[in-house]
């Protein structure tokens, strides 16, 4: 049984692969159609992904340019010259024989991104290089047969490769999340991974603290969720353990995570380089870009996450508050437009909470969010935001409106006539509301209380307040009156 004490003695480390499917329209290297969600298996296929003798590739300059954008994304400059090889290897759902990839010259280089955590820390990752590739067609095992759909045959990929530089489960949650972030902010993949957009291999070791040496690591493949790379990192690390602290050594494999039983089991051994036998590839020039051309594709990006964590800064907001807001870009690009529009970093504030009660209702179970509310008119936002300031909604009220304004897409205003929610801030008018609640009989002692100095029974007196105006009654004003009248 693994202690706390045991654990103690070790230390995680994590590199990870993430392969990001890129957002074009066509394949990498042929004119089929690149996105296979909800299509019929071997439905988007051509000869040239089939890998049928004679058929030639033409890369997709498309590709190239998402490419040179995550690079951005990832603070690594990009190669003015790189190359495709083939990395050959035998599977079901390869039908070439070998994967077009870029091992010796890949097209992003060296970065570095910082990542935030829960606890509002940070830690720097460096990344190792990206290329770009083809993906392999999808094998799905019914007891003993498997089918091949080569749908996704050909999809462009960039492989992202981290340094080791993760060191817990809830770091390379972290690292995943704002990969994740970075890609779709950039506009380098659409995101959904739920079918696999993104995926990622988590390559952990356990070895003990302040050794100067790693352990052997396994790789975990084809994770597509947060929580599960957060989950199997942490499985994979005590699976290790065990086995060091029973003397034995840890086999370098390739393992596999079951979500349903939440751990991993082996696959095959884990191979090397050159059990691949890459080689260039004859059939594809080299990429040739200029810092000019490079520059240009860069500039049309839009802001990225750190964009926004510095520009809310202000808006004392918790860091797990915005990390949960920047989930979704639209609700990141939402709030900065309110933000600018109003000035005003109470308004902002109040509605970036309001936001979070959405978007906390609207994850998906691979941790990604779901769109909503795009058709709303940033002043709709500011607009109810104002009915609060002027006291004509209260916050709980206003919280009612805007639950109602997601989903409906109509003007506050209307809303809260519809619903009977505006409150009465009118003095006169409450004054004789309050009057009539402290002659009313009913009242005297809780009058008497309030005089002897017993301040907990102005809740009932303000409660009666309320039931007279139908609960359109200022609570505040009503409670400023009672006391002035007592």
């Amino acid at each position: 049984m693994l202690t706390d004490e045991i654990l103690a003695k070790y230390e995680m480390t994590v590199g990870i692969e993430c392969h990001v499917q890129l957002a074009t329209n066509t394949k990498l290297f042929s004119g089929a159609d690149n996105d296979e969600r909800d299509k019929e298996p071997n439905s988007v296929i051509s000869p040239i992904d089939y890998g049928l003798p004679g058929m030639l590739p033409v890369l997709n300059r498309g590709a190239v340019d998402l490419a040179i954008k995550a690079g951005k994304a990832l603070n690594s400059p990009i190669a003015h010259i790189s190359r495709f090889d083939r990395k050959h290897y035998f599977y079901p759902d390869l039908p070439k024989g070998y994967q077009t990839t870029q091992m010796y010259q890949p097209i992003i280089l060296a970065g570095l991104i910082n990542i935030p955590l829960e606890d509002g820390s940070s830690i720097n990752v460096r990344i190792n290089h990206a290329h770009l590739e083809e993906d392999a067609g999808k094998l799905t095992h019914f007891g003993n047969y498997s089918l091949v759909d080569l749908n996704r045959a050909g999809t462009p990929l960039i492989e992202i490769v981290s340094e080791p530089d993760i060191h817990s489960a809830s770091q390379a949650k972290a690292y995943a999340t704002e990969l994740y972030n970075l890609m779709t902010y950039a506009g380098v993949t659409r995101g959904d991974l739920y079918h696999g957009n993104m995926r990622f291999d988590v390559n952990v070791s356990a070895a003990l603290k302040g050794s100067d040496k790693l352990g052997t690591r396994a790789e975990v493949k084809n994770l597509n969720s947060f929580r599960s790379v957060e989950r199997a990192a942490e499985f994979e690390f005590k699976r290790q353990i065990e086995i060091l602290e029973r003397g034995e050594k840890v086999v370098q494999e390739t393992r596999g995570w079951d979500d349903a039983k939440q751990k991993t089991s082996s696959q095959r051994s884990k191979e090397d380089a050159q059990d691949y036998r890459y080689m260039p590839d004859a059939d594809i020039p080299p990429i040739v870009l200029t810092e000019e051309e490079i520059s240009e594709i860069q500039s049309k990006m839009p802001a990225l996450p750190s964009f926004y964590r510095n520009a809310w800064k202000d808006l004392g907001l918790d860091s797990t508050v915005i990390n949960a807001l920047l989930l979704s870009q639209s609700t990141a690009q939402l709030l900065q437009r309110i933000f600018d529009k109003s000035g005003d970093v109470a308004t902002a504030r109040r509605i970036s909470l309001w936001l979070l009660t959405v978007v906390s209702g609207q994850v998906n179970a691979d941790g990604t969010i779901l769109s909503y509310g795009e058709s709303i008119p940033d002043d709709f936002y500011i607009d109810l935001s104002k009915m609060v300031d002027s006291n004509e909604l209260s916050s709980t009220a206003a919280k009612e409106v805007f639950s109602e304004m997601i989903s409906s897409a109509k003007d506050p205003r209307s809303i809260a006539l519809a619903k009977n929610l505006i409150q009465v801030s009118d003095e006169s008018a409450i004054i004789a509301i309050v009057d009539e609640v402290l002659s009313d009989p009913s009242s005297v002692k809780a009058v008497e209380d309030l005089k002897n100095g017993n301040d907990k029974v102005i809740g009932f007196l303000v409660g009666q307040v309320m039931k007279k105006s139908q609960g359109k009654a200022n609570p505040a004003l009503a409670q400023r009156l009672i006391r002035e009248r007592i």
